[in-house]
This record gives C-alpha cells, structure tokens and sequence, in this order.
C-alpha cells in the first residue's frame, strides 16, 4: 500500500476581515471625538448663577497678561493683537450666523478694563448672546453644583 505524503499547511490567522474592523473603528473614534477649540489655561472666577454653555459657541479668551484668542466655535483659537480686532471677528462670525453665541473666558486677574472693551467689542459686532465663563467649583442659587457660564446682555 502507497501513501501519499500530505502537505503540511503552516498555521495562519485569517485576516481578510481586519480591514473591515479597522475601517469600523476609525468611523467610531471620528464620530465621537470631540476637539477643544479654545485651549487657553486661565484660572475662571466664581459665580453665583449659572448657566450651560450651548455647543459650538464661538469663545473670546482673555489671559491675565492680555493675550486675547478668539475661535469661531468650529476651529482652533488664534491670538489677535487687541480688542479692536474682536470687533472685525465678530463681525465676520456674525455675518455668517447672527444668532451665534459668544463666550468670553478672561482669568481671574485680567484687568476689568480690557475684559469690558472686549464686551464692548462684541456688542459693537452686533453680538446678540454673550457669556462669561466662571469656574466648575461656583454653585447656583439652589446651592448645587451648576453648568458653565453666566449671561450678560
């Protein structure tokens, strides 16, 4: 009796689905990462009142040294050289979307003055919502642990 000798298979791990799993899960991390626009480090006041901030707000930062970012909400913050340059940003956001929220995060020893002439910049811009952000540590009225923000005009 004649055998035939096999041939042996060396072991393999299929991997004709793990481009699919990894397609898969890139679309998952796309879909739910979500990027900080504004990433100035500021130390925010606290306040009383509290409010929650709406998604895709354009941010106005003020720094304790008076380096002002400002970021429409869908990109990364830019620094502008001053206040009057708030205006035209503004202007050009507001174009675009009038009803656009603004936040303005300024640290809690930035001069008062220049925080007002950048307020004054948004109205001037014909800003219609504009927040101040204040620390996670402030309570609301209630006494509980509240949103983000306090609104002004």
């Amino acid at each position: 009796m004649k055998l035939h000798q096999t041939k042996r298979q060396d072991a393999a791990i299929p991997t004709a689905s793990m481009a699919d799993i990894a397609f898969l899960l890139i679309i998952f991390f796309m879909v739910t990462v979500t990027f900080e626009v504004d990433k100035a480090q500021l130390t925010l006041p606290e306040s009383q009142i509290r409010l929650e901030v709406p998604k895709k707000s354009a941010y106005v930062s003020v720094t304790e040294d008076g380096t002002i970012r400002v970021s429409s909400g869908e990109e990364i913050s830019v620094v502008v050289p001053g206040p009057e340059d708030v205006v035209s940003f503004a202007a050009s956001v507001v174009a675009s979307d009038p009803t656009k929220v603004f936040v303005i995060k300024a640290d809690t020893n930035t001069r008062y003055q220049l925080v007002d002439r950048v307020i004054d910049g948004l109205k001037q811009a014909k800003v219609e919502t504009i927040f101040l952000l204040s620390g996670p540590e402030a309570m609301d009225e209630a006494g509980e642990a509240g949103g983000a923000a306090g609104g002004v005009g």
